[in-house]
């Protein structure tokens, strides 16, 4: 093997052909040969990872402060996107008698914001590469101050429609966002908790939608009453969008950018336990990219990540949650409840919701996400043959909410705690804004079909839609038995290796000391 230097540039040539090395001062080291190690002076490189090594155990990432807080103000989105689409349930009522609407229009009317949510997630991928996650966060949460304004003072009909296609905007662009911006913050062994805490702001956003709704309810505003509970939410979107400004920009985004330095800040902010070789490992997916012509997502080499992002969004609203959440009070005014109590066991459920996904959060980063969707299927499926069973005899109604609690915790613990975090790990950096965008698209247009078809369904064919949201359960346990990859405690870029994406750049060797040249981006090929 000889070997001639350059500045930064070492290359060796074998007889496999030429091999380059980047290094500097922090040995930033790329080599592909057989050899298990390679000696130049007194750096020592490995060709495995130093997690794969014997060089004894790893640092744990420090939970930092900025850390917290740019968990907490990311996933204040989810809270804003969970409060947003519950919030409908308990007007429902007050919308049909005040704009005399049909069966149809009312559907409609629910299911215009989820239009805008369809709208929101399909364009928010290029204004995420584009401008970065968090300043296009910030769009988000003026669409959502203006949206719970606007629905306060709608004049009629066609202005509440309006008014919430916008708040569907920004909830379509958080879904898109938030989970993309925390995944690309967190370290690898917190990812899935953090990811998730957007999830658990989702659920608590709901609970807080049905909490308000109740003491809204309770407070004798009269004909007003639908007007405070859906114009309520423009306060938390201010605070949203003025705390925005206090939090860093994704580290990946300003790699891409060029700004190394900066991100190598972040990192350091986020309590990144091995800064260098993580930013290395950064620096050479993206400088891998870079020699690539831009990717379109719809291609061979993206199969497996389209399918795992398509079919679990897909799941999610097929296993009815979104129809129960909007029309929770009508199903149990249906089954012989009347408003008052209807309202008080949406909390119950919203309070299940919650509880059950923090059980999700602090196990989803030990159990892994395939096992909490396997358990969560099995329990769906069964809690809704219950449901279908009730209302099918029209007996046991005392057993519904039960079998709703069981339902909701089933969802909260396995599908509601894992979408947003598996769709954000799944594509690899160059197309990560699309794919997610796909996803939550998916999601948001399976939404809206259910979500405007349920009551229509349930007014003419009673427990049939629960028997179909039953069956679906059955069908994901099997897929996801089969197809599911785990995710759970590797970094992305490991991830994109692990499955076998086409043009994943290969394992780069990290020396000892590790990383990317102090105040240098990485040679380019």
């Amino acid at each position: 093997m000889t070997m001639s230097v350059g500045d930064s540039r070492v290359i060796f040539s074998t007889e496999k052909g030429l091999r380059r090395v980047y290094w500097g001062s922090s040995s930033f080291l790329e080599l592909e040969l057989s050899a298990a190690t390679v000696r130049l002076g007194e750096i020592q490189m490995h060709t495995t990872p130093p997690s794969e090594t014997a060089g004894g155990p790893q640092r744990s990432a420090r939970f930092t402060a900025n850390l917290v807080r740019s968990t907490l103000v990311a996933a204040l989105g989810g809270l804003l996107f969970g409060f947003d689409t519950a919030v409908i349930a308990g007007t429902t009522a007050a919308l049909r008698q005040v704009f005399h609407l049909s069966v149809g229009a009312l559907g409609f009317a629910v299911a215009s914001a989820l239009i805008g949510t369809v709208f929101g997630a399909l364009l928010s991928g290029k204004p995420g590469d584009r401008f970065g996650r968090r300043d296009s966060l910030k769009a988000t949460g003026l669409l959502f101050f203006v949206s719970g304004l606007g629905c306060a003072l709608a004049w009629n009909l066609e202005s509440l429609v309006v008014f919430r296609f916008l708040g569907g905007l920004g909830i379509g662009a958080a879904s898109v966002l938030g989970p993309m911006y925390l995944a690309e913050i967190a370290p690898a062994q917190w990812r899935g908790r953090l990811v998730g805490f957007f999830q658990f702001n989702i659920v608590l956003g709901i609970l807080l939608a049905y909490l308000s709704n109740y003491l809204l309810g309770q407070a004798g505003l009269g004909a007003a009453e639908w007007r405070w509970k859906l114009g309520v939410n423009a306060v938390p979107a201010a605070l949203f969008f003025v705390m925005l400004f206090t939090i860093p920009r994704s580290p990946r985004w300003l790699v891409k950018q060029g700004r190394v330095d900066e991100a190598r800040t972040v990192l350091r902010l986020v309590g990144e336990p091995d800064v260098e070789n993580e930013l290395a490992d950064i620096v050479h997916s993206v400088e891998h990219e870079r020699g690539r012509k831009a990717d379109a997502l719809f291609q061979r080499a993206y199969r497996l990540p389209i399918f795992l992002a398509v079919s679990i969004a897909v799941f999610n609203q097929l296993s009815g949650i979104n129809a129960l959440l909007y029309y929770l009070n009508d199903i149990f005014a249906a089954a012989g409840f009347n408003k008052v109590s209807s309202d008080l066991q949406a909390v119950a459920i919203g309070a299940t919701n919650l509880v059950f996904t923090m059980i999700a959060m602090s196990v989803i980063d030990k159990i892994g996400r395939k096992v909490l969707l396997l358990v969560g299927s099995v329990g769906t499926a069964f809690c809704l043959a219950g449901v279908a069973f009730i209302f099918f005899t029209q007996q046991h109604q005392h057993l519904l909410v039960w079998l709703l609690v069981g339902y909701i915790a089933c969802f909260a613990f396995s599908q509601g705690a894992v979408i947003w975090v598996y769709i954000s790990e799944v594509f690899p950096n160059r197309v990560r804004a699309q794919g997610q965008a796909l996803g939550s698209f998916t999601h948001w247009f399976m939404c809206a079909l259910v979500t405007f078809t349920f009551p229509i369904l349930a007014k003419t064919s009673g427990g049939y839609p629960f028997v179909f949201f039953s069956v679906m359960m059955v069908v994901q346990l099997v897929v996801v038995w089969l197809a599911y990859p785990e995710t759970k405690g590797i970094t992305l870029e490991e991830l994109q290796r692990k499955l076998r994406i086409e043009g994943a750049p290969p394992p780069r060797v990290r020396s000892a000391a590790g990383g990317v040249p102090p105040g240098a981006e990485a040679d380019r090929p």
